[in-house]
């Protein structure tokens, strides 16, 4: 079968698999699938792409969707339309990508990890305090009454018309990584992947080419915010707590760093594996996290192979032959 012909086979699938499930929970769960692939493939951009290890991700997640909250609910009595709330979302999750990259770029590996955790609790602090000396967030209690998506009279309520849309901005979010991939921001974050300094010597803007990652790889969160405020009608901080930001990262290492199609892959994986273990009750996370185990035991580089993150850094032993012939004497003459 060719590769044209599979595709297509999929993505007939998709769009049958609300009716090929037996009720509508799994509507939901295929949805929220839908949801976190996107999320990760945003992820992806920042940490398979460019290199950039990221463990404040759900900060923009959550950004975007108290922006979306703001927007089109009776907190600040603004009802803009879904399809003027997202743009704008996502505009803000972009700016807020770059302001965190700015300050950060001189920063690699684990200093910009720390950093960007410390971003992550920062943003769910103010979510949670917010509410005083002036009500923005409303604390714990978060926002509800959001408005729901209306397509013409059409009226977004039920889970598999959700299904029809977050599947839309997935496959939006597919075909831009796809051409970014492949693209010359593309390679650039490539080049700045395996070494930033090579990078820098061939005339890589190294700067702009990570706040660009910053700023694509929150875009993708505002998204994911938006729908699941439109979805859920409501928003809580803890929606967005740091375990949200493992999990999408886990994700993307699951199914292979930098890798769409394994994105797509751990993503469904990581979804659907703790509902389909939920029989098991108090035991389904242990078999979880066992199955885990085991896949990156006999697939250390995620199910399919993806592009290694970080720079190339010699082996230490050959590192060491090559200075020691530098510094150490050779044999007298005559022996």
């Amino acid at each position: 079968m060719s590769l044209w012909m599979q595709r297509t086979a999929l993505f007939l699938l998709t769009l049958a698999a609300p009716h090929l499930v037996p009720n509508d929970y799994w509507i939901g769960v295929l949805t929220r699938i839908c949801l976190y692939t996107t999320l990760a493939l945003g992820l992806n951009v920042v940490v398979g792409f460019a290199g950039l290890l990221d463990l404040g991700y759900v900060a923009f997640y959550g950004i975007g969707s108290y922006i979306y909250a703001f927007l089109a609910s009776p907190h600040f009595a603004l009802h803009l339309s879904f399809w003027v709330a997202l743009p704008l979302t996502v505009a803000i999750a972009a700016v807020s990508g770059i302001l965190l990259g700015a300050p950060t770029l001189r920063l690699r590996g684990d200093y910009l990890a720390i950093v960007t955790l410390g971003f992550g609790e920062i943003v769910y602090l103010l979510l949670i305090n917010g509410d005083r000396p002036v009500n923005i967030t409303n604390g714990v209690n978060g926002i509800l009454g959001i408005d729901p998506p209306r397509l013409g009279s059409l009226t977004f309520s039920r889970n598999h018309e959700y299904y029809y849309l977050f599947l839309a901005f997935l496959l939006l979010a597919l075909l831009i990584s796809t051409r970014l991939a492949h693209s010359r921001i593309g390679w650039a974050w490539q080049a700045i992947r395996e070494d930033e300094v090579a990078a820098r010597v061939m005339g890589i803007n190294t700067t702009k080419a990570k706040l660009q990652a910053f700023a694509v790889g929150a875009s993708f969160a505002g998204i994911g915010g938006g729908l699941l405020a439109s979805w859920q009608r409501s928003v809580f901080p803890d929606n967005f707590l740091f375990y949200e930001s493992i999990n999408i990262l886990a994700m993307v290492i699951l199914g292979g760093v930098g890798n769409l199609a394994g994105v797509v892959v751990g993503a469904t994986l990581l979804v659907a594996l703790p509902e389909i273990f939920r029989g098991f009750h108090r035991y389904r996370m242990l078999a979880y996290g066992l199955m885990l185990i085991v896949l990156m035991i006999f697939r250390p580089r995620g199910l399919f192979e993806g592009n290694r993150v970080g720079r190339r850094e010699p082996e230490t032993s050959t590192l060491e032959e090559e200075t020691l012939s530098l510094v150490e004497p050779g044999p007298p003459v005559g022996q």
